[in-house]
Order: structure tokens, then C-alpha cells, then sequence
């Protein structure tokens, strides 16, 4: 049954949740926000969604990017190197963009009957992202159950794993995830140094997966 939204950005976590539930998707949704790598991510998701006959929409939230501080949104020389932590990629919070993403996400599904929608967030986010954290996605699932007639819901099934756990599932779906985007600084190839390339290095070798990322190093 098809009673599903998901938010996908064309990144690995999301692509492989499409992959893994999409008999369950009705509705794909990706939001233009003015990051440095919108652009790249969001053909992934296109492409993805397109192969996979799922319905896909793009909404610009043209005001993050004019409004909203964060390395994310300030070019590629703002991004830092180095490793997937707190300290280090604390600069590219964009703040509380998943409760404005969410939000717009659960006002699609009940435009179109829909109860649940989907989002990949995981365990490796939780220290750096407040709203990817399993506390806020139990809270904001609550609020959007209560604001909307159909009692809609969030599912993060990925919630509380790895990285490399969710690269696991896309091996065995056989994704292949150099048609996925993870490099904050969105430029040509992935640059292989800011920490969501060296974290998408280290999820894939732990999963045991060959990766054919073009990096720039």
C-alpha cells in the first residue's frame, strides 16, 4: 500500500530508503534550500525517483539560503576538512532545517491522504544535527500527528543506526552509490576531505562496498 512521502535529497541515506520502501512510496519531495550542493544532490534524486516511476517534486525554500547562517550556504571554501564530528562540522547546521522540511512534507500528505512520512536521518547525525536526534523526531511525529486530521506520522527506521549500516542494506539492493551526492562543497567530483566525503569513504569500506566515487584528491 502506497501511503508514504518521503523527504530524499539525493544523498546515500535517503537514496537507499527509496530503494528499500518504495512500494510503500506515493511521493517523493526534495527541497531547493540554496546549499553548495543542491544542485548535485537533487539530480540524484531525480534520476533515482524517475527509474523507480515515484512521483518527485522540488520546492524551493529560497529564504534559508537568503536568511539562515551556516558554512553550508556560504560557498565551498567555508566547508570544513576532516573528520564526521561535532566540533568539526558543527558550522554546517542549518538551522532547523529538517522541522521546516518535515513540516512542509506533512501539509503534502495530507494534501494527498497520505499518513506517514519517511526521513533518513541516522545515528551518525546526532551529535552534530539537533534534528536529526531521535528525541526531536519523536516530538516533531507527535506534533505533526496532532496538527493534521489524518494523524500523520514520521518514520526514521534509520534513526538508530550507522552510516555504514545503511550503506549494508543498499548492497544487498544493490545501489549503486556513485549516483548519490554527499560532498558539502558541491563542486565538480566529490572533494574527499570535507567530513561527509570522509565519512561516505568510511561508511562504504566498512560495508565492504567498492566504491566508484570520482574524488578529487
Amino acid at each position: 500500500m502506497k501511503d508514504s512521502i518521503i523527504v530524499v535529497s539525493g544523498g546515500m541515506d535517503s537514496i537507499t530508503m527509496l530503494y528499500e520502501y518504495h512500494d510503500r512510496i506515493a511521493q517523493a519531495v526534495s527541497f531547493h534550500y540554496g546549499s553548495n550542493h543542491n544542485d548535485k544532490e537533487l539530480a540524484f534524486a531525480k534520476l533515482h525517483c524517475e527509474r523507480l516511476g515515484i512521483p518527485h517534486l522540488i520546492i524551493p525554500l529560497d529564504f534559508i539560503g537568503k536568511y539562515f547562517e551556516s558554512s553550508l550556504l556560504q560557498g565551498a571554501e567555508a566547508i570544513p576538512e576532516g573528520n564526521y564530528d561535532d566540533e568539526n562540522m558543527k558550522s554546517t547546521v542549518v538551522p532547523f532545517r529538517n522541522g521546516i522540511m518535515l513540516a512542509v512534507a506533512a501539509g503534502l500528505a495530507e494534501t494527498h491522504h497520505l499518513n506517514c512520512v519517511m526521513l533518513a536521518n541516522h545515528s551518525g547525525d546526532h551529535a552534530i544535527y539537533p534534528d536529526c536526534r531521535p528525541e526531536f523526531v519523536r516530538s516533531m511525529s507527535d506534533a505533526i500527528a496532532a496538527g493534521t486530521y489524518d494523524g500523520i506520522r514520521i518514520f526514521a527506521p534509520y534513526t538508530n543506526i550507522t552510516k555504514a549500516d545503511i550503506a549494508r542494506h543498499g548492497k544487498q539492493l544493490g545501489i549503486d552509490y556513485a549516483e548519490t551526492w554527499s560532498c558539502y562543497k558541491g563542486g565538480e567530483h566529490h572533494c574527499g576531505k570535507c567530513g561527509t566525503c570522509t565519512e561516505r569513504i568510511e561508511a562504504l569500506r566498512e560495508a565492504g562496498i567498492e566504491d566508484h566515487t570520482v574524488y578529487d584528491l
